[in-house]
């Protein structure tokens, strides 16, 4: 699985003083020249043509991109409400990472928390 946050992903979440999602295939939206700065659609095509699975906390625009995204398009996103606790957060990626595969992660939309 490889990961991809979003900019308003809170980086606690990623950087986190012994992160459990270091070991992770983790990239960051500002960390990819091809798509900082650029716009969701933009993110989303991107996300697609690379494999990666986009985490977020932006329900408000995500989603109405993702809609408006090409159909033969196949982008995975998880949608991480930003209220959850941190620790939750971590948890719930760990196990989707650990317990899926790559069929797993047609086109879709994810909520957090999973239980």
């Amino acid at each position: 699985m490889k990961w991809l946050a979003d900019e308003c992903l809170d980086n606690d979440i990623i950087l986190r003083p012994v992160a459990p999602l270091a070991r992770l295939r983790f990239g960051t939206r500002s960390g990819c020249p091809e798509v900082a700065g650029s716009d969701d659609e933009t993110l989303l095509a991107w996300a697609d043509k690379n494999g990666r699975v986009i985490l977020t906390h932006d329900l408000a625009t995500m989603v109405p991109a993702l809609q408006r995204q090409d159909r033969l398009a196949f982008t995975a996103i998880v949608l991480v409400p930003d209220s959850l606790p941190i620790g939750r957060i971590i948890e719930d990626i760990l196990l989707l990472d650990q317990c899926s595969r790559a069929s797993d992660w047609t086109a879709g939309v994810i909520y957090l928390p999973l239980r």
